[in-house]
């Protein structure tokens, strides 16, 4: 919303002094954005009012140039003249102009000076609004009204080049601000001035109709005013104030019936829509659309009506889709005489609705789908017909339609010093109902039977969001200013810090971090596709999920009962960026629902929940658990002049699975496992105990096919709240003396999985023993059928000396000996 200060501060009573810059600082302080304040004074040097005394029309040139003899100050007697080439047509000789003098810098830092152009001399430039920086009109220059000044006078107030604009973004639930009087009379609250209402007008009596309308839907429409001026001069010009203000506000000036509905919905912010009577046939109604029917709107564009949209008929059919766009059968024309003027009050839904149906955005429906007030329809109406009647030379025509029946707004009873409460402040007394008289409400205060004070608020016309105490608060608050609220920090109470699973959450994503894993934050809801996608089985409890009721994507509705299809999403869409080689992590909750839902108590908003419904809610609530995932595509290694680089597989998945454990300091016990999306012959099911907390591995093709992925891609995933808390989370322990490193190779039968065989070899090994690595695995005929070579990397080291090579083969020959018991595994010649 964008308004001159000059509109405004017609309807206060400023000091002379207030700057542009104070009303905005006011308008922050009770909360609107201002989001610029722009002053128009960029014209520097000597600009004048001129009088074009004399127009010679240069014919040798292609197109029109006038040179023109303009009187720019001196005596009526003996006139300073001006010699001046210009290229409009929409002046006459004795027309007031403004006139850029030789010196002048105009918007743009564009100097004019004198020069020769068309072979004659110029003397200065007659300028148009967009020149002056007040307009977008650069078709024709600028024609003051008779009489509005003399020649020489200083153009810079009669053209308003002193005012400033100030550009507001109104929040949707203040509607009443798309317009001077509601700017005005919230600055009028914030400075404590003086305001004069502009719909405070007297509005004539009229018993009779101009004409019949007849609204069928109450629900859509609620008022409907009809007020008809007869005789309007088609050819009138818009006045250039009017012509102004309106393009100070953003809206071009098209001609005087259409410019004067627009002035009066900024000024009152009542839209209105302008008739050609005569080409209205028969009573009017106002009802829905029937599926199937047309309208060809002003725009030209033929439409088909849907059944939810609010139109005007008469006897012809649908004539106007109400509160977005009028038809073009009905359109005011060059040669209409016979102005209706309409002024509705229409349901904001419809017409928000109906606006995006049909991308038909525009000032009226934006103020429409925000509420109006609908007791300001007739002044509207009158205000239009009055300023018609004016400069259009027409005649206002007895009658006035005024039908449907609005609800009067509902009063709101809360105590009076709900707010202190709500604030920690202790206001004067008399503060709250005072400030809600200032924003128009019906005040009446009372006791309660316990002998608490009470107000009752009617809230006006124009306020249709005020509707429960906490709305009441709000406005008294921001009246008095938020600044006015101290903000208090609680103070900690000693020795307390982060939580245990706080503390754990911090350690997994710094390893997995550390390990190269970069964390996302993946979408949280998903679809029934996905999770078929995945492959998931019809009774996997991964498919009990949870809708909810505003989803923001039709295809995606329910809460994610496990973190891969969002990684996943993720992963995807980085490839398709040209993203190649990936590993990404994140650690979030996933939402597991009951086979049988619990059901969920209705609480009201009016009172504290009681500890029994407080209990009922949180029983009611799903398993929350908070889950670790990570998934891999590309090469894990890169190339270079190191090596050939390593693509990731399914024991990088694993391998993510041990950091996130020895970061939680806890031991995972690794077993092969078939659960989708894993491929079956590549995944790894990981326990603490006996409990399941996850798994990892290569994903099937299938899922890699259906989701899109590249080939061969590795996810992981743990249930982080089944892995017990422990406080023996890994710390670095630095050791002052040299390792020993050892290599051996094991020929076991195929089928022993290789954690169990290393696990066997890290017992045995004993307390030297300080890591077990698999580097190698090797079937084939030098190991002999159904047998496979499993070798491992051993790191020895003691804590409190330097080891001995006796020691070292020690430590490693009882390490090869448990595995021979264990597994009856032989070494590899």
């Amino acid at each position: 919303m964008r308004i001159p200060v000059s509109w405004l501060a017609e309807h206060l009573e400023l000091a002379e002094d207030t700057s542009a810059e104070t009303l905005a600082e006011a308008f922050v302080r009770i909360g609107l954005e201002v989001e610029e304040v722009t002053h128009l004074s960029t014209v520097r040097g000597p600009l004048v009012v001129g009088r074009v005394a004399e127009i010679e029309e240069l014919t040798e040139f292609k197109k029109p140039i006038r040179y023109c003899r303009v009187e720019v100050g001196g005596t009526p007697d003996a006139p300073d003249s001006r010699n001046i080439i210009c290229g409009a047509t929409n002046f006459s000789e004795g027309a007031l102009v403004v006139v850029a003098l030789p010196g002048t810098v105009l918007p743009g830092e564009f100097e004019i000076t004198a020069r020769k152009t068309y072979g004659r001399r110029s003397e200065g430039m007659i300028c148009s609004t967009k020149e002056l920086g007040v307009g977008e009109d650069h078709d024709g220059i600028l024609v003051l009204p008779p009489g509005s000044a003399d020649p020489g006078t200083d153009a810079t107030g009669v053209v308003g080049l002193d005012d400033a604009v100030i550009e507001l973004a109104i929040t949707p639930d203040r509607g009443y601000c798309f317009s001077v009087r509601g700017l005005a009379r919230e600055l009028s609250n914030a400075l404590d001035v003086p305001y004069r209402d502009p719909a405070a007008r007297s509005v004539p009596v009229e018993e009779r109709s101009s004409r019949t309308v007849e609204i069928r839907d109450a629900s859509a429409c609620s008022r409907f005013v009809f007020r008809r001026v007869s005789g309007v001069d088609p050819t009138a010009p818009t006045p250039w104030w009017m012509r102004r203000r309106l393009a100070l506000a953003g809206i071009r000036s098209l001609s005087l019936a259409v410019d004067v509905t627009n002035y009066v919905m900024l000024e009152l912010g009542q839209p209105l829509h302008a008739w050609d009577a005569a080409k209205l046939a028969g009573d009017v109604v106002v009802r829905r659309a029937t599926a199937g029917e047309k309208l060809t709107t002003l725009d030209g564009v033929e439409r088909v009506l849907d059944p939810d949209d609010v139109v005007i008929c008469d006897d012809s059919g649908p004539v106007s889709l109400a509160g977005v766009m009028g038809g073009a059968t009905t359109e005011i024309g060059a040669d209409s005489h016979d102005v209706l003027l309409e002024a509705a009050n229409w349901d904001p839904a419809s017409i928000a609705r109906a606006i995006r149906r049909h991308k038909l955005p525009s000032e009226a429906g934006k103020r429409f789908e925000r509420g109006v007030d609908p007791a300001v329809a007739p002044v509207a109406t009158e205000r239009a017909a009055q300023l018609l009647a004016r400069f259009g030379d027409g005649t206002i025509e007895a009658g006035r339609t005024d039908v449907g029946e609005p609800s009067a707004p509902a009063p709101v009873t809360m105590p009076l010093a709900l707010p202190d409460k709500v604030a920690g402040v202790h206001y004067e007394r008399g503060v709250t109902a005072r400030r809600l008289n200032q924003i128009g409400c019906g005040i009446e205060v009372s006791t309660s039977d316990s002998g608490v004070g009470l107000v009752t608020a009617t809230p006006p016309s124009w306020r249709p969001d005020l509707t429960q105490p906490a709305d009441l608060v709000e406005e008294v608050l921001r009246l008095e200013g938020y600044h006015t609220i101290p903000s208090v920090l609680p103070s900690a109470p000693g020795g307390r810090g982060l939580e245990e699973t706080q503390l754990r959450r911090r350690a997994v994503s710094r390893a997995l971090a550390h390990d190269g894993y970069v964390e996302v934050l993946p979408f949280p809801f998903t679809g029934q596709d996905t999770l078929d996608k995945l492959g998931l089985a019809d009774d996997d409890p991964r498919r009990r999920t949870l809708s909810v009721l505003n989803g923001l994507e039709t295809e995606r509705s329910v809460l994610a009962s496990t973190l891969l299809p969002g990684l996943l999403e993720t992963l995807q869409r980085n490839v398709a960026r040209g993203q190649r080689d990936l590993a990404l992590f994140h650690l979030g909750q996933v939402v597991l629902a009951e086979e049988e839902p619990p059901e969920v108590p209705e609480v009201g908003v009016t009172e504290r929940p009681s500890d029994e419904q407080i209990a009922a809610l949180h029983a009611a609530l799903p398993a929350q658990p908070t889950h670790v995932a990570a998934v891999l595509a590309g090469r894990r290694e890169q190339p270079g002049w190191w090596g050939k680089g390593r693509d990731a597989s399914w024991a990088d998945a694993i391998q993510a699975a041990r950091t996130v454990a020895e970061a939680a300091g806890v031991e995972l016990t690794i077993a092969a496992d078939d659960l989708a999306p894993w491929h079956p012959g590549r995944c790894a099911r990981f326990q603490v105990g006996e409990t399941v907390v996850g798994y990892a591995g290569e994903l099937h093709p299938k899922v890699v096919e259906a989701l899109g992925l590249p080939k061969r891609t590795c996810a992981m995933e743990l249930d982080l709240d089944a892995v017990p808390l422990t406080d023996e989370r890994p710390a670095p322990q630095v050791s002052a003396y040299p390792p020993v490193l050892l290599d051996v190779a094991l020929v076991v039968d195929e089928s022993v999985p290789a954690s169990d065989l290393a696990e066997v070899v890290r017992s045995g090994g004993g307390a030297l023993l300080e890591d077990v690595r698999l580097f190698d695995v090797y079937a084939g005929e030098r190991v002999g059928a159904g047998k496979k070579s499993l070798a491992f990397a051993l790191r020895l080291r003691a804590p409190d000396r330097t080891l001995t090579q006796d020691e070292a083969i020690e430590a490693r020959d009882a390490a090869i000996d448990a595995a021979k018991k264990h597994f009856d595994a032989t070494l590899r010649a």
